[in-house]
């Protein structure tokens, strides 16, 4: 695994030791970027379900303004700061939070700045359609002004076309993953 594109780019990034976690390929994340490229220099951008950080820091790579990883696996939350520290990535520019998807969220509606992108890719078997009714019930808290949600999932998991007032504008299929765009209205 490596870094595509920008400050850090070919960097090798550290792998999960074992097959439990499914990193983001790095033609589907080339792909992902080369599609956010407009709305990425200077984003708060959010890594849910970061596994080993790969999106996360290819967006800081690409001159995100801060990135927030959240992980509920202690050795991916290591594995991540890990690969930020290899890349002297500032800790100004970062958080790293040890939590389960849905209780981050919770909080972070009470309490931070809302994201510019958000990337959303759990283990397949997740159930999905309760996170993405809670972003789009607490959009205009978690997103910022013309925020998006981006949602890789597997092709066999169809997801909805709207929760809330979240509504899906693009669908993209790449081998057997699917990247699933949304934005609140």
């Amino acid at each position: 695994m490596r870094v595509i594109a920008g400050k850090f780019r070919g960097r090798k990034l550290k792998s999960p030791p074992s097959l439990q976690t499914r990193p983001t390929s790095d033609r589907l994340r080339e792909t992902l970027f080369n599609i956010l490229a407009a709305r990425i220099e200077g984003a708060r951008f959010l890594d849910l379900c970061a596994g080993t950080g790969a999106v996360g820091i290819e967006a800081l790579s690409r001159g995100a303004a801060h990135v927030t990883f959240v992980d509920q696996s202690r050795k991916m939350c290591g594995l991540i700061e890990s690969n930020l520290g290899s890349l002297g990535i500032g800790q100004d520019d970062y958080d790293v939070v040890l939590a389960e998807a849905s209780d981050y969220l919770r909080r972070h509606v009470k309490s931070e700045l809302p994201f510019d992108v958000a990337f959303f890719d759990p283990p397949y078997a997740t159930d999905y359609d309760v996170l993405l009714k809670f972003i789009g019930d607490n959009s205009a808290e978690i997103l910022g002004r013309d925020g998006i949600v981006i949602v890789e999932h597997h092709k066999k998991n169809l997801l909805a076309d709207q929760f809330t007032k979240l509504n899906r504008y693009r669908e993209l299929k790449q081998g057997d993953s699917v990247l699933s765009f949304y934005q609140a209205t």
